[in-house]
């Protein structure tokens, strides 16, 4: 599937969490814990996973389209997810 991302919100994401959107194209995706982010109405449904890349797990918000993904936010795993990561896929 193709990875997309608004250029405002890739800058916007680099200043907050030092990662450019791009990098979610060498995102493991395969290895990815998803789920539907339902805690608020984002007026379109919003998924969030928890990814490998490199030796180091991240945490990326995305929206799949028909012929894309659209990738919202990505930055690094913090300690709870990363835990809820491990006890859900081992």
């Amino acid at each position: 599937m193709k990875l997309t991302y608004d250029s405002a919100k890739n800058q916007s994401n680099i200043d907050k969490h030092g990662l450019s959107l791009d990098e979610a194209k060498l995102l493991d995706w395969d290895e990815a814990l998803s789920w539907v982010d339902d805690r608020k109405d984002y007026g379109e449904q919003r998924c969030a996973a928890l990814v490998p890349m490199k030796q180091r797990l991240y945490c990326v918000v995305y929206v799949d389209l028909k012929m894309n993904r659209r990738i919202i936010s990505l930055r690094k795993a913090n300690n709870r997810e990363i835990d809820r990561y491990e006890k859900e896929t081992n």
